[in-house]
């Protein structure tokens, strides 16, 4: 069976992205423009727009669409601003930052999904997203960004991350525990207030290795 792509990408949009208050034309003509499946593992290319997370090795897994969009939403980023993302894992997102915004740096643990994230980028013409090979938790860097965004899970609020945003920057998080983990948003107040923190909606990652909650024993 031939699968009508475009079409696929224009009902993800329509019945699952847009609904899931993804109002910002910017966004919504990225994900209808960017090709999802060529992101995808040709074994789950026929699930690439739906309603679902798949995996991509090493136990972790590609966001839903919405989640995606929704992430996209609260960054809202703009065409002149540096990013870093923290877990390229398909490259999916990453080239959804590079349609996006200026420039983006982005951290993958795993060399292979690093690897086959920059072929997908440079399939796709993007060349503004340069993927390193890290453990963010190890990375080094005086470089600062006007977003961050992490891919994955943490158990706390990352904090420490902020060290490398711009004052007025914004960071995006998942946090918590399994399975009632939510999205925030972190803002760099630019002054000794430190950072103000908005709390987004209810969902679910797996975990960024290193970040997962210490396991607690129960007698």
């Amino acid at each position: 069976m031939t699968i009508d792509y475009a079409k696929a990408r224009e009902t993800m949009v329509e019945q699952q992205v847009r609904p899931w208050d993804v109002f910002q034309p910017r966004i919504l003509d990225t994900i209808a423009r960017l090709p999802r499946e060529r992101f995808v593992a040709e074994s789950h290319r026929a699930l690439a727009y739906a309603d679902v997370a798949l995996p991509i090795g090493h136990g972790e897994s590609m966001m839903k669409p919405v989640l995606e969009g929704r992430t996209l939403q609260a960054l809202s980023l703009e065409a002149g601003e540096d990013v870093l993302e923290i877990g390229t894992g398909s490259g999916y997102l990453s080239a959804c930052l590079g349609a996006l915004a200026r420039d983006v740096v982005s951290l993958e643990i795993h060399a292979d999904l690093a690897d086959a994230a920059r072929a997908r980028l440079e399939a796709e013409g993007i060349g503004n997203v340069r993927i390193e090979t890290t453990d963010v938790f190890a990375w080094n860097s005086d470089r600062t960004f006007d977003a961050i965004c992490v891919g994955g899970a943490v158990a706390t609020l990352p904090t420490a991350l902020l060290k490398w945003l711009r004052p007025g920057g914004r960071l995006f998080v998942v946090h918590g525990r399994a399975p009632a983990m939510e999205a925030a948003l972190l803002r760099h107040a630019g002054n000794a207030a430190g950072h103000s923190v908005d709390s987004l909606f209810e969902t679910e990652l797996p975990y960024l290795i290193g970040a997962a909650p210490t396991p607690q024993f129960t007698l």
